[in-house]
């Protein structure tokens, strides 16, 4: 196997990993870097249980090649610290069985981030790419929308 270093800015850390040209981010924030809350659900850009933050956008890790992200900053749900949001996701009950749960985090953390003044409309079609058997929409819906309501962003420490 031809496998090349790359250093990777994964929750405002640097990281050096070996990877093969086709290793997706997903893959190896998983499996090199041992984060596993990316989900592999369909692997194919579907679900959205893999998404998170590249430069401040919501994207699917399991579309996207690691060498892709080499000089951006990648943040995955275990960088997102002290974010009202993750409070929202509790006091809302905005998740049963918890697998699709940091994708939508990392999603609606991005829309927050980027539409603070975000309305329903705008929420929805965000929600959209991210899919949940377990659960309506509607608390998770509740939980941007008090987030959004407070003035709060999605910024945590990462």
């Amino acid at each position: 196997m031809n496998k090349s270093e790359i250093t990777l800015n994964v929750n405002s850390e640097e990281r050096s990993v070996y990877v093969r040209h086709s290793d997706t981010l997903l893959y190896v924030l998983r499996e090199e870097l041992g984060l596993t809350g990316a989900k592999p659900g369909c692997l194919n850009g579907d679900c959205g249980a893999c998404t998170v933050d590249v430069d401040g956008q919501a994207m699917k890790s399991c579309l996207m090649l690691a060498i892709e992200a080499v000089g951006k900053k990648v943040t995955t749900v275990e960088g997102l610290q002290n974010i009202p949001l993750k409070t929202a996701f509790i006091k809302k009950f905005a998740f049963q069985c918890g697998y699709c749960t940091p994708g939508f985090l990392m999603n609606s953390n991005s829309l927050i981030n980027n539409y603070p003044q975000a309305d329903d409309i705008q929420i929805k079609d965000c929600l959209e790419s991210n899919i949940c058997r377990c659960t309506g929409y509607k608390e998770i819906e509740e939980a941007v929308k008090s987030v959004l309501a407070d003035g709060s962003t999605g910024n945590g420490n990462y």
